[in-house]
């Protein structure tokens, strides 16, 4: 069964807040939102290329699972609480499919 990845991607265009951004979403959101989603695992990335990019990634085992994580109550609390504590940044939201796994 191909693996789901549920992505939020946030642009944080002041370099002075990434810092505490960074630090907010390891130390609360990340955690809160692997706890509410019941997702597998979950992943963040700052972008190499764009400083102000940060992408969290969230793995399901079935599209299911991640529906019902992307449009639940949890979810709604997530956007709220996020919103309260960085209303200036902007995110999107994007399913991806597995569609292929390769390795040496």
């Amino acid at each position: 069964m191909p693996r789901h990845i549920f992505i939020v991607r946030a642009t944080v265009p002041e370099a002075a807040e990434r810092e505490a951004f960074d630090k907010w979403y390891s130390r609360e959101h990340l955690p809160d939102a692997v706890k509410s989603f019941g997702c597998n695992k979950a992943w963040r990335f700052w972008s190499a290329v764009d400083p102000s990019q940060h992408s969290a990634m969230y793995e399901f085992n079935d599209r299911e699972t991640l529906d019902r994580a992307a449009t639940g109550e949890e979810m709604k609390r997530l956007i709220r609480d996020f919103d309260r504590d960085w209303p200036a940044i902007k995110r999107t939201r994007d399913i991806l499919v597995q569609s292929e796994e390769f390795g040496a």
